[in-house]
């Protein structure tokens, strides 16, 4: 499928939203919000924050909870992914867990890296994370025969 790139105006929407997403983070441990927007193939725009727990590692980050809330609506055709934080000399960037999510709806759709002042740099998903493992990998040919003492 061919790849659709977003114009400047585009772009700019994005990480606006992204930015005000980052408005409902409930990080009342990390003080770190963070905010995603990410953009559809026909060009819906959904928006998620990240949401922290008392049990850390149940919290859910701002990338994988607005991929979560576009799939549950049908939506899994993303061309473009912005991300917002506090930070101000430092391009956000999403974690290893985030990256493998956006992994999964392809490798070739734009991330949005960005600063509080919404200045940004943009990759690829592969360029987050190269030679990565992916629903595709799945069907490739496999050993069919593993004798049952490898268990």
């Amino acid at each position: 499928m061919d790849q659709r790139h977003l114009s400047p105006e585009e772009v700019n929407e994005l990480i606006n939203q992204s930015h005000k997403a980052k408005e409902h983070s409930y990080s009342p441990y990390s003080k770190f919000r963070v905010g995603a927007a990410v953009k559809t193939r026909d060009g819906r725009v959904f928006t998620g924050c990240n949401v922290e727990n008392a049990c850390y590692n149940l919290g859910v980050c701002a990338e994988r909870n607005v991929i979560a809330k576009a799939v549950s609506e049908g939506y899994k055709d993303f061309i473009a992914i912005a991300i917002a934080s506090d930070m101000e000399t430092e391009f956000i960037s999403p974690c290893g867990a985030c990256r493998q999510v956006m992994r999964e709806f392809g490798c070739n759709w734009d991330v949005y890296l960005t600063k509080t002042d919404k200045s940004y740099e943009k990759m690829t998903v592969d360029e987050l994370l190269p030679r990565s493992f992916g629903p595709d990998d799945l069907s490739k040919e496999k050993v069919s025969n593993i004798p049952i003492e490898f268990f």
